[in-house]
Formats: structure tokens, sequence, C-alpha cells
């Protein structure tokens, strides 16, 4: 298997690396939306977010928290977004589970482009909202 983020968390090499420890590491990424865009990643291999044992992912969680409040901070966002593309469809391209943590500042239009969708209806809605629930 070649996986990038593998060979980042082997080496530990990457110029932006953040934060390291034995199951998360984290690094800036080389294509930011906004400077600072940061990446939380699980050092053992998941394909995506479908694939994370529900045990691991307390500790997991608890970094993205910690390092999306630093990344915040240190570049003085107004917020900031918190993303897992899972699959092709969602844009995922490097298929180790991974977190985007994007600082967003007023005004800055990175997901300017967003075209929300409407229910035709409440009786649609609440059938999505049914579908859902039968498959929890």
């Amino acid at each position: 298997m070649n996986c990038i983020f593998c060979d980042i968390i082997k080496n530990e090499d990457h110029d932006g690396m953040i934060y390291s420890d034995p199951e998360v590491v984290s690094f800036l990424d080389i294509r930011p939306l906004n400077l600072g865009h940061t990446l939380v990643v699980p050092v053992e291999h998941h394909t995506d977010f479908r694939e994370m044992p529900p045990e691991s992912m307390q500790h997991f969680f608890a970094k993205v928290q910690q390092i999306a409040l630093a990344v915040e901070k240190a570049t003085g966002a107004d917020g900031f977004n918190i993303i897992c593309n899972t699959g092709e469809a969602a844009s995922q391209t490097i298929f180790h589970l991974h977190y985007h943590i994007i600082p967003r500042f007023r005004g800055d239009n990175v997901f300017r482009r967003l075209e929300f969708k409407q229910y035709n209806s409440e009786t649609e809605m609440r059938s999505f909202a049914e579908k859902i629930k039968k498959h929890l």
C-alpha cells in the first residue's frame, strides 16, 4: 500500500508537523484553503471515517478539538470548519482517514459556491429522517 499520510507518519519529516503522539498526528495541509489549514490523522491506517473503530474515536476527537482551538488562536481566525471527506463522491483524494481544520475569516469566501438543496415538502423531510433512523 502506498499512502502519503502513512509515509509522513513514519518519517515525521513534514515541514508543517504540528503534533504527534502514538495514536494521532497533525500537520499543515500543503494545499491550504486558508493559511493554517491543518490536517489531523490517526496513526493507524483507516481508509476513511467508516473504518475507524468507535473505541479509537474518543482520543482522536479530543485531539481534533485541541488542535482546532490552537489553529483558531494561532491564526487569529474568526472561526473554523472541521471537515472529513469520506469517499470519492465527497472529494476524498487521500484514502487515509483525516480531518481538515480550516481557519475561517469574515468575508474569506472559501465556500462561496455552495448550492443548498431544499426538501419539496415536510413529508419528504420526514421520509428522509425515517429512512436514516432505520439504520441507527
